[in-house]
């Protein structure tokens, strides 16, 4: 078995986020969001997507959009984001290892809470959903660094 090697590239990034769309794109919850509602012009879409990943994770600075009002208008409910984190975090595990994975992780679950909060569907009520509850213990700090990108 190969071991996995850390997200260092765009390259990496363009794989990780190739590999993420491909399951929302064959998601249940996800992909009607995406195709039927949203209307993703994935060719178009997918560059950008690639700019903000790259940004977040190697310091690029070449993203300089704003996703949140985009997601604020759509009808998704906390499962679409727990979803949306599950798969993000499966797709990182499937295809990375290190230091700038854990800080993806971190980053896909930071990312989740701020357009959750935007959407105003974060859900802020005693206890956690088991969804969340899962997501928390798959990023918990004995799986991902404390401080992600250290």
């Amino acid at each position: 078995m190969n071991a996995l090697s850390d997200i260092a590239s765009a390259a990496d990034v363009k794989t990780l986020v190739d590999a993420f769309y491909q399951k929302v794109n064959q998601d249940e919850l996800l992909a009607p969001i995406f195709n039927e509602v949203a209307q993703v012009d994935w060719l178009h879409h997918l560059p950008t997507i690639y700019r903000f990943w790259e940004s977040m994770l190697l310091g690029t600075g070449t993203y300089g959009g704003a996703p949140f009002p985009k997601h604020a208008v759509l009808p998704i409910e906390q499962k679409h984001f727990e979803r949306w984190l599950s798969l993000f975090v499966a797709t990182v595990n499937e295809k990375f290892a290190g230091a700038k994975s854990e800080e993806a992780k971190w980053r896909g679950d930071l990312h989740r809470r701020h357009i959750c909060a935007a959407h105003g569907s974060l859900d802020r009520r005693a206890g956690a959903s088991a969804g969340e509850s899962a997501i928390r213990d798959e990023l918990s700090p004995d799986k991902a660094s404390a401080s992600p990108g250290k």
